[in-house]
């Protein structure tokens, strides 16, 4: 543990003290066993010098620039949603439905709770590297599920601190989790079902909790993160489930009282991922069930998200966002502080699509933000452009990384419907700015670091650090700091597991449920080794030549 003064709360652990992993096998399905959350030898801090910065071992620890946390992609979800299509998930082994599923997790009612915990978690945090308190929050995108109003409140009100209302329609749960409810794809913590078991607990050993989805979905009140934090929109804010463009029939379904149970018979499953995207309300056709409509479940813009942002409007004001933002129905923004000038980009296309997309527009106005911060940078014709103002870091942050800004739908710019940037497009464009050193995001649900070199200076470039999700197994943030080294800039990445028991003692406490998310979500049967990424992806230091006299910006 860190040292900590007399009567102060101890700072929570960090995974350099001890990292979870799924441990004692406390039941066996027919599939796979269900196992415990251990907590074994912690990992330390992996050196990258991709950039061949040939660094000595540093002398002392460096000057602190700057301690932030990142958090990506908490999936609030309105779990008894009429148009979430979670009987999706029974297609999970057909190849048409691979960009669609899961589209369910069992642990998704207890996600606020997981949220709540990393909040009053991260607030006695100190950085490993610089021993500052957190700073700054930078999260990017989808903090929600389903692009509704009652789920954006709900995270505003997890952030802010207030009463979190998680429960929505009636004042009884109703959703696929119920025991009456048709199909045998869900988790049902209360029991069996008219068809006997759960897949979740016949082949993955599942526990049985009744009682649990009454108490996750109980009123609360968060105490809130209590340090200035910037948004981010991501695909799950712009569309239904992150893949469907809203339609007028989607709106209309969204505050109605059916949910559908299944496709309907005649359902064309060769075009499923077309229609979801652009027809989303053909999934509403088939069967289904009636439920307490709440008009509180409407769809939101990407205006309306800006907006809701500022009028909650506490530190920074807006979150980031602006009036102008407002105005101009944008999302990107800077957000400037002494030692950074962070950049916040908006990847959504909005024509449909999980995939991210940036419009000539924005990349326009990414490249004069970024000229501002720059003495002097590299034009498109590789000709030196200097501009006589003050240079500053940069750090961009976005929903999407290189990897997945490959939305072909997304010629949404102009008259002529120019082109959107491809991620070479956009990686060329960062690596001409110098400043640049580091590129933040989310949306994979994986840790992952990658070095972009400059193609005209290989020894120099900046890094692209993709954190995993909080609604997904591992469960983490990432706490980020910058220390200025003299001849090499480093960048300090530190995962952070929320400070909760490793198993629910009980459902009472909101640390339990939290700790019952963890344990479920790394019980899930898809892809979780590969979430957490390798240990070059997780707690590093990642150096880089500094593009500027680094004694020039102020201390943190």
């Amino acid at each position: 543990m860190s040292h900590h003064h007399p009567g102060s709360r101890p700072h929570p652990p960090l995974t350099t003290h001890r990292r979870l992993e799924p441990g004692t096998v406390l039941r066996n399905g027919r599939s796979a066993a269900y196992q415990a959350i251990e907590a074994g030898a912690g990992e330390p801090h992996v050196v990258r010098d991709d950039f061949g910065t040939a660094a000595a071992d540093p002398q002392g620890s460096g000057r602190p620039l700057l301690c932030l946390v990142h958090i990506t992609d908490l999936q609030l979800a309105d779990v008894q949603s009429p148009a979430r299509f979670e009987f999706l998930n029974a297609r999970y082994a057909d190849p048409r439905y691979a960009e669609i599923v899961p589209v369910q997790r069992p642990q998704e009612a207890l996600a606020v709770h997981a949220v709540d915990a990393t909040i009053r978690t991260l607030g006695a945090v100190q950085g490993p590297a610089t021993g500052l308190p957190v700073q700054l929050a930078v999260t990017t995108g989808d903090a929600i599920d389903n692009a509704q109003w009652n789920e954006l409140q709900v995270f505003l009100s997890l952030f802010e601190g207030g009463v979190v209302t998680p429960d929505s329609g009636g004042p009884d749960y109703e959703g696929v989790q119920s025991p009456d409810w048709p199909g045998e794809v869900f988790w049902r913590p209360d029991g069996a079902g008219p068809d006997g078991l759960d897949l979740f607990r016949t082949e993955f050993g599942y526990p049985h909790h009744p009682g649990l989805l009454q108490r996750a979905l109980r009123e609360f009140t968060a105490v809130g993160l209590g340090l200035p934090w910037l948004s981010c929109f991501g695909n799950h804010e712009a569309l239904d489930q992150g893949v469907g463009r809203q339609t007028p029939g989607l709106a209309a379904a969204l505050t109605g009282g059916r949910k559908p149970t299944d496709l309907p018979p005649d359902f064309d499953h060769d075009q499923a991922l077309e229609l979801f995207t652009t027809r989303p309300e053909a999934f509403m056709a088939g069967p289904s069930r009636l439920v307490t409509p709440d008009a509180f479940r409407r769809p939101i813009s990407r205006r309306d998200f800006v907006d809701a942002h500022l009028r909650a409007g506490s530190r920074p004001f807006g979150h980031g966002f602006s009036e102008r933002n407002r105005l101009d129905g944008t999302a990107y923004y800077v957000h400037d502080t002494p030692a950074a000038r962070f950049i916040a980009l908006d990847t959504n296309c909005l024509a449909g699509g999980a995939a991210g997309c940036l419009d000539r527009d924005q990349a326009r106005w990414l490249e004069a933000r970024l000229g501002e911060v720059h003495s002097a940078y590299r034009g498109a014709d590789g000709n030196e452009i200097q501009t006589g103002h003050d240079d500053r870091l940069v750090i961009l942050f976005s929903h999407h990384g290189s990897g997945t800004l490959d939305n072909s739908r997304g010629t949404h710019s102009g008259p002529g419907g120019e082109p959107a940037l491809s991620a070479a497009d956009l990686v060329a464009l960062l690596s001409r700015f110098p400043n640049v050193v580091l590129w933040l995001n989310g949306h994979t649900h994986t840790n992952a670091i990658l070095a972009h070199r400059d193609p005209a200076d290989p020894a120099r470039g900046f890094w692209e650090v993709t954190t995993c999700a909080v609604a997904d197994w591992p469960c983490q943030t990432r706490v980020v700091e910058l220390v200025d080294h003299g001849e090499y800039l480093s960048i300090v990445t530190t995962m952070v597991d929320h400070d909760t028991p490793l198993g629910p003692a009980s459902l009472e406490t909101s640390d339990d449920l939290a700790a019952l998310h963890r344990e479920l979500a790394a019980n899930v049967p898809w892809a979780v080794s590969v979430m957490a990424g390798t240990a070059s992806d997780r707690n590093t230091e990642l150096r880089v030549v500094p593009p500027f006299p680094l004694k020039r910006l102020p201390g943190a």
